[in-house]
């Protein structure tokens, strides 16, 4: 068949002009720029002659000190039942929420969900826009949560920032061509085989991304919503690889997170961009300084070669000039030298002055990031200076919380939408005759899953170094007053009841302290009823034993 004849599929058609828009916008040619700048190659097609491309990279400090400030701490996703009606209902949820969030700590651990949001954070600071796409494994029932690139998604409405009002989200992955039939046939495509590989690589992130060893073809997820669920198909530029499928999912599998709000736009402001131009104009200056140090800082020669014989020993340390027969108290009249010139400390002020003032006005600067004089500061002074610079980034850092509870939300809906009739989730439970932790497999009806859902608290809390020695700090307090006797468990238990859910001392800790306590409580109750028990059953014997003597007797 003549390829002319060859239709392109709808999904493909959707793609070209999510594309044209791209080239319109300039997001392709500004991604390379973007990160190019960050990771130092700032001289990218200048013509330099034989000067060396010297820089001064401001910009990756920058932006690392502000990916830092983000992730101080690492963060935790933790589900909590909102107010039901009955004592029973309120109670179940608890337990259920419990275990979604020994869940999701499975899920953040597997799925190394600290490394991949410092680096989402950090291709949002460099490039405007972080994003998460969650597919899910019905065999392990967890969900998989790939990393997108800003030049590999497409939005129905690039003017609208809320993902779950887009009529429609295009996906586009880049994939050897083995894997992508192996995709089509799990898809139950008959035409796996004639997928091809292609040469589409001008939309790739990066310059290295752009060549590649072996056959690749791009594959595009079509995501929309009717009737307010979820259809996906996905296809190549002319083979379809999954028809239109209902997901069962309300929501979108795809989180995002903007660096800051920009009106009209999707897709947010980062910091990159508008510091490329200071950038520029300090290496451009550092060139110059560099060129004036080279040809004017040093002394030069000035030499009539007609009366040196060798003046090729000029350029020797400690050679011996031989001259045409001039006296030697004439030499100076044949080899001289130029001083060299001064250049005006205004260059490197203005330098400096660039370096500095760009960093201040992006909130980087040596008082942010610590970098003052120990002797002269204490250290209080020191942590307070850094703690009043980083309120500006309080933005961020409510915004990267606000992504996590997305991405809460979106597992959640998997797990509810896949979980069918029931699921099984692991649970600590304690022992009743040792007292041990066991790991438990617990079957939770999806029904419960379900209702959960619409009626499900999600937060995320810090969980750092300071948190956790808060942490401990509270525990180690509550021991020394001794609220963990037996006596004063209801003390224990009220405290417990009253903190809030996202407190820094442990609520569920506590709690499973109390539930031990009383577990222990019972247990030694249950063994002194028994040891009672057994003296009175002793006694009987004994006095039964004593009558049937004397009546022998």
């Amino acid at each position: 068949m003549d390829i002319q004849q060859i239709q392109q599929t709808p999904v493909w058609a959707l793609y070209e002009k999510g594309r044209e828009h791209h080239r319109r916008q300039g997001i392709y040619r500004d991604t390379d720029r973007n990160y190019r700048f960050y990771n130092g190659n700032q001289w990218e097609g200048a013509k330099l002659g034989d000067v060396e491309p010297v820089q001064k990279n401001f910009i990756k400090p920058v932006v690392k000190y502000k990916v830092s400030v983000i992730h101080d701490n690492l963060y935790a996703i933790h589900y909590a039942p909102r107010h039901y009606d009955s004592r029973e209902a309120q109670v179940e949820a608890g337990r259920l929420c419990r275990l979604l969030n020994s869940y999701a700590a499975a899920v953040w651990e597997k799925d190394r969900m600290d490394f991949k949001g410092r680096r989402l954070t950090k291709d949002a600071a460099i490039n405007d826009e972080g994003i998460l796409y969650v597919d899910f494994d019905r065999e392990t029932m967890l969900p998989v949560n790939e990393i997108v690139k800003k030049a590999d998604i497409y939005y129905g409405n690039e003017n609208d920032d809320d993902m779950q009002a887009q009529p429609y989200i295009l996906i586009r992955r880049r994939l050897p061509v083995a894997a992508a039939r192996a995709l089509a046939e799990r898809f139950g495509c008959q035409e796996a085989d004639r997928i091809a590989g292609d040469s589409d690589t001008y939309e790739e992130s990066g310059d290295a991304a752009k060549e590649e060893v072996d056959a690749m073809v791009t594959v595009v997820y079509k995501l929309y919503k009717k009737d307010g669920v979820v259809h996906f198909s996905a296809a190549t530029r002319y083979i379809t690889l999954a028809q239109d499928r209902n997901t069962g999912l309300s929501l979108y599998p795809v989180a995002h997170f903007n660096w800051e709000e920009k009106e009209g736009s999707a897709r947010g402001e980062g910091e990159v961009r508008y510091l490329i131009p200071n950038q520029i104009e300090v290496n451009r200056t550092e060139v110059r300084r560099v060129l004036t140090v080279k040809y004017q800082a040093f002394p030069q020669k000035v030499v009539d070669v007609s009366k040196v014989v060798n003046p090729e020993a000029l350029g020797t340390v400690g050679g011996t000039i031989r001259t045409n027969g001039q006296a030697v108290e004439d030499v100076h009249k044949i080899v001289g030298t130029l001083p060299p010139a001064q250049m005006s400390p205004d260059v490197r002020q203005l330098q400096m002055d660039l370096i500095q003032v760009t960093r201040d006005l992006a909130g980087a600067g040596d008082s942010a990031t610590g970098q003052v004089n120990p002797e002269t500061a204490s250290g209080r002074a020191i942590l307070a200076v850094q703690q009043a610079s980083q309120a500006p980034m309080t933005e961020q850092k409510e915004s990267y919380k606000n992504f996590l509870e997305d991405v809460a939300r979106i597992w959640l809906e998997y797990l509810s939408v896949h979980s069918a009739d029931t699921l099984e989730l692991e649970d600590i439970r304690l022992d009743p005759q040792t007292g041990e932790e066991q790991v438990k497999k617990v079957r939770i009806p999806g029904e419960a899953l379900r209702k959960l859902r619409s009626g499900v608290k999600i937060d995320v809390t810090p969980k750092g170094v300071f948190d956790r020695f808060a942490q401990e700090q509270t525990m180690e307090n509550l021991l020394v007053q001794g609220l963990f006797q037996a006596n004063r468990v209801g003390e224990l238990e009220v405290y417990a009841r009253v903190l809030d859910d996202d407190a820094v001392a442990p609520k569920e800790k506590i709690r499973q302290a109390v539930a031990f306590i009383k577990e222990e409580q019972r247990r030694i109750a249950d063994i002194q009823a028994k040891a009672q028990m057994l003296q009175q059953q002793a006694k009987q014997m004994l006095a039964v034993g004593g009558q049937e003597l004397v009546m022998e007797q």
